[in-house]
């Protein structure tokens, strides 16, 4: 067993404010996935077609702002209604308090593909195209948001007697899996090195989407069999199966879904 590095969740109070290390997690998120994408759209474009450039980085820079308000909304909603929903029925004021915690992938995901979506619509540009491009730096911010748990103390693992096992503020005192970092490696890194090498990839658009569903998918599916199921939900069914397991599921689903129907255009003969 090793120690839990204790770590104040706020890294400064400014007045009545504080920059919590999750919330800056979030904003590291999406700064990186912000310059990954720009930096596609040069590759993709070069550098000659200066009107071009201009267009796609004012594109850009409107749907990250669609994003960031879709994956905060979609995020806290699926909190409230996937896992908490009759605590939230009793308690409406809470729905609004982000800052206790609870926020939850699948309905970020769900609140990032309408946002974007809408956005795409009302500019009359490729909706999958961008979601591609977006898709394949998505796993950086997930690597950063689990570390933010780890710091939380939250999303811990179940008890374990692995030499790195901890002992979480919150989680009783027993060791437990450290979770949140198996997250951050496998969500955050692996997922990356597996989704950015494929940014070049002249598939059809929607593919690289659907890869990060898929991939995503499998890895949250086995990882939530050494992460401490929801203590308001707790097992579903059969001893063993969890709300985070059958949303990814879902979304393994749609992933196949999404990469059969995306197929290449036939050339006309």
């Amino acid at each position: 067993m090793i120690p839990y590095p204790r770590i104040d969740p706020v890294i400064v109070h400014i007045g009545p404010l504080a920059l919590r290390w999750y919330g800056l997690m979030y904003l590291l998120g999406f700064f990186a996935s912000f310059y990954l994408v720009k930096k596609q759209i040069a590759e993709e474009l070069g550098t000659s077609d200066r009107k071009r450039l201009a267009a796609e980085q004012a594109l850009l820079d409107g749907i990250i702002v669609a994003l960031v308000a879709g994956v905060i909304l979609g995020g806290r909603l699926g909190y409230v209604l996937f896992y908490n929903l009759s605590y939230f029925l009793e308690h409406p004021a809470e729905i609004l308090a982000t800052w206790h915690g609870g926020m939850s992938f699948h309905g970020g995901a769900v609140g990032v593909m309408i946002a974007g979506w809408l956005y795409c619509r009302l500019h009359n540009t490729d909706f999958f195209k961008w979601s591609d491009r977006f898709a394949v730096t998505v796993p950086i911010g997930l690597g950063l948001g689990r570390i933010g748990n780890f710091i939380n103390g939250e999303l811990y693992g179940r008890p374990s007697d692995v030499p790195w096992a901890m002992i979480f503020p919150d989680g009783g005192f027993v060791p437990r899996h450290p979770s949140q970092l198996y997250e951050a490696f496998l969500e955050g890194i692996v997922l990356f090195s597996m989704l950015w090498p494929l940014r070049r990839k002249k598939w059809p658009s929607g593919r690289k989407t659907a890869l990060f569903f898929i991939g995503y998918g499998i890895i949250r599916f086995f990882v939530e069999f050494l992460r401490e199921p929801d203590p308001q939900l707790g097992f579903l069914a059969l001893g063993w199966v969890t709300m985070g397991q059958v949303l990814s599921i879902a979304l393994i689903f749609l992933g196949i879904v999404l990469w059969t129907v995306r197929k290449p255009l036939k050339l006309e003969e």
